[in-house]
């Protein structure tokens, strides 16, 4: 039997974007029903993504802090790893805050509907339950919030339990003596360094240069050393170009990518292989084809300022609407959105989005890079703090760090900031408002620090651009 219901908007998918989206929309008054495939709020991140992997990235850091400790004359037993408890701790942080989002939708009177939404028309949407019900929503406005799913590696047809994507590397079912690693990118890096803490010998293929492509090499040089310590080989410049199951394993061949040659041996076999290639966005399946909304040639929803599709009534916020895939640039989106449907004067259109790996150590960075600026032929100037000349590194026996800004030569405005070193993504965000403020490396420069701390490398950067760093010496013309 098909049930009817009725709703002002109807936010579909209940990720950081879709949670945020279904909240702000309440606080205005609305009535909103958020539709999700997962039992409770909180969406792909939430459940099987950002959160679990963070949390695992956690025990990944703390792991290396014992081992790192010894050169500090402390000495740890070798530790044990008890997987089960371990699982049982990650899910335990992934239902405290999915209880926590379920407490306030409650609170807020959203109405969250499980199932799987298929649009009509455009005020009219299905929603499938696993149950195999279904309820007919229509809407006067909604909001795609689909997110984006792992992509899979083109011309591999293998199905194989030994094989992996990132949602199932994250059940941690178990730790494999061997791991190999399709991808360079952030999500490769992030779950290689858990395996690799964790025991695994991890071995890392790249078809591009290096790890990281696009990000500023003078960042991901520093980690790329780390990295090759703590794998046990990084392979750039390769490909896969075979993959077969063996009793044993899966045995993977290797092949440069042009004229590079692969270290032998060019066949390998790993007892788990880890695909990690991207990820594309959630737009099939929707309807939209019974809609005007249009897509590009890569399948994100186009929007415009206000985040509204060609189709009046539809908004897309989040990875389906297009780079950079980050959750709280969808949360930002979501906001915007939602004050659009209500008649507020808002675009989407921020100077910064801080972007964040959290490997060890982490590369976080916004606003303009210098590839950037190299690409667009722009002047700038470029300020290095290394964390070798800051006390609070050094204490943390991590002094590999630097703090870059990035500045207008004529203005000396800031433009961007990147920052590579333990806890970076929790300095990025003073830089993120440097940006967004428009201020200049005088700003930053007069704003009193706490000593000794980490978040002292963006004074010390803008000291270090105006001359007057006590900490580095700049030779006299």
């Amino acid at each position: 039997m098909e049930r009817i219901s009725a709703t002002q908007l109807a936010v579909i998918g209940s990720g950081p974007g879709g949670y945020a989206a279904a909240f702000r929309a309440a606080d205005l008054g609305l009535s909103v029903t958020l539709i999700g495939q997962e039992p409770a709020p909180g969406g792909i991140c939430l459940h099987v993504g950002c959160i679990p992997s963070k949390a695992l990235l956690h025990v990944a850091r703390v792991l290396a802090e014992a081992r790192e400790a010894e050169r500090w004359g402390v000495t740890f037993a070798a530790p044990h790893l008890d997987l089960e408890r371990l699982r049982a701790w990650k899910r335990s942080v992934v239902d405290r805050l999915t209880g926590g989002l379920r407490l306030l939708a409650e609170q807020r009177g959203v109405r969250y509907l499980r199932g799987r939404a298929h649009l009509l028309d455009a005020r009219t949407l299905l929603v499938e339950t696993d149950a195999g019900d279904a309820e007919r929503v229509s809407f006067q406005q909604a909001i795609l919030a689909t997110g984006s799913r792992p992509a899979e590696l083109p011309g591999l047809s293998l199905s194989s339990p030994r094989l992996m994507d990132s949602t199932r590397a994250l059940e941690l079912e178990d730790v494999p003596r061997t791991l190999l690693v399709i991808g360079g990118g952030y999500i490769g890096l992030e779950l290689g360094t858990v395996y690799a803490m964790l025991g695994a010998r991890v071995t890392l293929v790249e078809m591009l240069p290096g790890i990281l492509p696009g990000m500023d090499r003078d960042l991901v040089s520093i980690l790329a050393r780390r990295i090759e310590s703590l794998f046990e080989a990084v392979l750039v410049n390769t490909i896969v170009a075979d993959m077969r199951e063996e009793a044993e394993g899966l045995r993977v061949r290797l092949e440069g990518v042009g004229g590079h040659a692969v270290p032998p041996p060019a066949e390998r076999v790993f007892e788990r292989v880890l695909v990690c290639v991207g990820r594309r966005p959630n737009a099939q399946g929707l309807g939209l084809e019974r809609t005007r909304v249009e897509r590009d040639a890569r399948g994100f929803v186009q929007v415009d300022a206000q985040r509204r599709t060609a189709e009046p009534t539809l908004f897309a916020i989040g990875d389906v609407a297009g780079e950079p895939m980050l959750a709280h640039k969808a949360m930002h989106e979501a906001r915007v959105a939602v004050e659009a449907i209500v008649g507020h004067h808002t675009t989407f259109a921020p100077r910064a989005i801080p972007a964040v790996v959290f490997t060890d150590p982490e590369i976080a960075w916004c606003g303009l890079t210098e590839m950037q600026a190299r690409q667009e032929n722009r002047p700038i100037k470029v300020a290095r703090f290394p964390w070798a000349a800051s006390g609070r590194a050094v204490t943390l026996d991590r002094p590999e760090g630097v703090t870059k800004l990035i500045l207008d030569p004529e203005s000396e405005r800031i433009l961007g900031v990147g920052i590579v070193g333990v806890g970076a993504g929790e300095l990025i965000a003073e830089g993120v408002l440097a940006v967004e403020m428009g201020a200049r490396a005088s700003d930053l420069e007069k704003v009193i620090h706490p000593h000794p701390t980490l978040s002292e490398t963006l004074m010390e950067a803008a000291e270090a651009f105006l001359g007057v760093s006590p900490h580095l010496y700049r030779r006299k013309a």
